[in-house]
């Protein structure tokens, strides 16, 4: 193999650092003394489902058209896939120079193109999801025993050790398998836990050490296997502890009377309820029509029994959490006070995307906002938001800006008008409406900026700083270890640590011939993972 990309979600250089230290990644270790090293700076907004497109593409999620774990047509909203992916991926632009390629594990890689060799698809697909060649998985499973995109600690309850690090390795050996099959050129090996644990057991040093460890395993069997050239290893985003407050956008938005409110179960999406109570019974990942127990606590919010209400009740018995655990999530949120979409003038719809989307005129099917007041309307919003400080007075926001300040391309409209970036990363955005504008944090650990990136192996210049790396460097570094021209679309450019290959036109990006949105029968487990935010 020439090259082997390696991809650790949710990596910063401190979490590596101290198990480093602590002699739990000695083929990580290794690699890194060998390598050039540095932080990698992540995009906006720095969550899975946006930054590996950007990682794998080396453009902004204004030219690839993915900002969150959700699509959005008009107040209708579905979860991402590869289709929704509007740029051609690395190995797809390998493909077209006669390289072959393996690609394991990579989120939002399915339905999978066709190119020489193979693309086993990650996070956010199915279950089982659809790779290339056909009946991919299957073989995998054959040749290298158990393998799931989802493993032990995405499902409720404590996850036995044993079981996360089998899960792991199981990377490793499939990644093998594949590689000892199609002998490529270019390999792609993602590992998703390295993140998940972060988020699920942040205080449990052991199942850090274990995950880690089990990766550190895979990484040994995918080097052994392939005797790569050259290997670069990144992270998409950092992580880290949140210290700051949870921040109620949608909450302030009521205040400054951008936001109306309904009780009747069509408000806010949650991400939550898409995954628990409809992706893991087979069915599609848009919005969903109301059973019985929607409609009938719909009925009760209407005379004022909110779900909100009835948590401020139990929470002085201790029963508040319990009965959510058991409430059916979709029912729950039928009887929650919600932002109202098409009444609202601007709403927090998602807090992954980090900002605020305006209900424009003509733009959305309801729209509320007129296009000559849009510039006014919006201007007044980042004004208040660049001035909001927390209870401590501190500014909640480090920047507050027009989406077309910070993303470029054909897919910009598909942004939050509105940017923001909660202060150091160490405030926690929520978009459930809860009475207070601010609360703690939901979750103790999440994400930060800064990942991490090295390179080693032929031709690299190990002296070379890389202070500068950003996540859109990646993939024309890639393409110019492999001596590969690089498109002139791509955002990024080779870190100084390779020669960099010529600029060259490429041929528009097409959509997948016949491909469509897969069904998303993602397992419960899902719903338990770090990313979701469960706002319902």
């Amino acid at each position: 193999m020439r090259t082997l990309l390696l991809g650790l979600d949710g990596v910063s250089v401190p979490v590596l650092d101290s198990l480093v230290d602590d002699a739990v990644v000695p083929t990580l270790e290794s690699l890194f003394e060998r390598s050039a090293t540095g932080p990698l700076t992540s995009q906006l907004p720095p969550w899975t489902p946006s930054a590996w497109p950007s990682l794998y593409t080396g453009v902004n999620p204004g030219k690839h058209g993915v900002y969150g774990f959700l699509t959005f047509d008009g107040y209708d909203h579905d979860v991402v896939d590869a289709t929704d992916v509007r740029a051609h991926a690395l190995w797809e632009l390998l493909d077209q120079r006669g390289h072959s390629s393996v690609v394991v594990n990579v989120p939002v890689t399915a339905p999978a193109r066709a190119i020489d060799g193979a693309v086993l698809p990650g996070y956010i697909s199915p279950e089982d999801p659809p790779g290339h060649p056909e009946g991919i998985l299957r073989d995998v499973r054959d040749a290298t025993g158990e393998y799931t995109v989802y493993g032990p600690m995405d499902t409720p309850g404590k996850a036995a050790l044993p079981d996360i690090a089998a899960h792991a390795r199981s990377r490793g050996d499939a990644f093998a398998y594949l590689a000892d099959r199609f002998e490529p050129d270019f390999g792609f090996l993602e590992f998703q836990q390295t993140d998940t644990v972060f988020h699920r057991r942040p205080e449990d040093r052991e199942a850090v050490e274990c995950v880690f460890g089990a990766v550190d395993d895979a990484v040994e069997t995918a080097l052994d296997a392939t005797d790569p050239d050259t290997v670069v290893v990144v992270s998409d985003h950092g992580i880290g502890e949140y210290e700051g407050y949870e921040v109620r956008l949608n909450e302030f938005l009521r205040d400054w009377g951008h936001v109306e409110t309904t009780a009747e179960g069509e408000g806010m999406p949650s991400w939550d309820a898409i995954a628990r109570q409809r992706l893991q019974q087979g069915e599609e990942g848009g919005t969903p029509d109301r059973g019985v127990a929607e409609r009938g606590v719909e009925l009760l919010a209407r005379v004022g029994l909110t779900s909100q209400r009835i948590q401020r009740a139990l929470e002085p018995l201790g029963l508040a959490e319990p009965v959510a655990t058991l409430a059916p999530t979709d029912a729950v949120r039928a009887g929650t006070e919600q932002v109202d979409f098409p009444a609202s003038e601007a709403y927090m719809r998602d807090r992954i995307e980090l900002g605020i989307r305006l209900n424009v005129e003509g733009r959305e099917p309801a729209g509320v906002v007129a296009t000559e007041e849009y510039d006014a309307v919006r201007s007044d919003i980042v004004g208040r938001l660049r001035e909001l400080t927390d209870p401590d007075g501190r500014p909640v926001f480090d920047r507050v800006a027009p989406r077309e300040a910070v993303f470029e391309g054909p897919y910009t409209e598909a942004a939050p008008d509105i940017v923001v970036v909660p202060r150091a990363f160490q405030n926690f955005l929520n978009g459930s409406l809860l009475g207070d504008h601010f609360g703690t944090p939901r979750e103790s650990w999440n994400h930060k900026r800064d990942g991490v990136v090295a390179v080693s192996g032929a031709g690299v210049d190990e002296t070379a700083s890389l202070a500068d790396a950003h996540l859109f460097d990646v993939a024309p570094t890639v393409l110019s270890v492999l001596e590969v021209p690089r498109p002139a679309r791509m955002d990024g450019t080779p870190l100084p640590v390779v020669t960099p290959s010529p600029v060259e036109q490429y041929p528009p990006y097409e959509g997948m011939s016949g491909a469509t949105r897969e069904d998303h029968d993602v397992a419960e487990r899902l719903a338990h993972l770090g990313y979701i935010s469960e706002d319902g």
